[in-house]
């Protein structure tokens, strides 16, 4: 398991009817502020402060299609020839990552096969790295330098 330490970031937060809503600035809109979506927003600025991805090759809440069900994958990073590179699935923090979960995302890279695979619970991540026909577990998350 990976332990991520998150960078400081002043989030815009505002109530609307009722609702905590927190401003993504990858998808540049408000959206309604679940758990699972806090632990989205800070694992983006891990990856675009720490890890240093461009937002301009995040996509957040990507559309794909499993058979007939449309499912929506959380974060989807793009290589410099727009291929997809990285798939995130994000939980809420007070959900455990199980084989439930990585069972989730591996059914979504049939969709929008990757070479690297994340999953977090904003506490703490499973990173994986395709090789072969395979996926290996890593020790951290890749940087877009690496």
């Amino acid at each position: 398991m990976i332990k991520i330490e998150y960078p400081e970031y002043r989030y815009k937060i505002e109530l609307r009817d009722n609702r905590e809503m927190i401003f993504d600035i990858v998808r540049k809109l408000w959206v309604n502020l679940t758990p699972e979506e806090w632990v989205r927003q800070n694992f983006l600025q891990y990856l675009i402060q720490v890890k240093q991805y461009p937002p301009s090759l995040i996509s957040v809440e990507k559309e794909i299609y499993l058979g007939e069900l449309k499912k929506r994958c959380d974060i989807v990073i793009y290589n410099r020839n727009g291929a997809p590179y990285i798939m995130v699935e994000c939980k809420a923090m007070d959900v455990e990552l199980s084989t439930k979960t990585i069972d989730q995302i591996l059914r979504y890279n049939l969709s929008i096969p990757v070479n690297h695979l994340i999953i977090t619970n904003g506490l703490y991540c499973f990173a994986f790295e395709r090789s072969s026909e395979k996926f290996s577990a890593l020790g951290n998350i890749p940087s877009w330098k690496d």
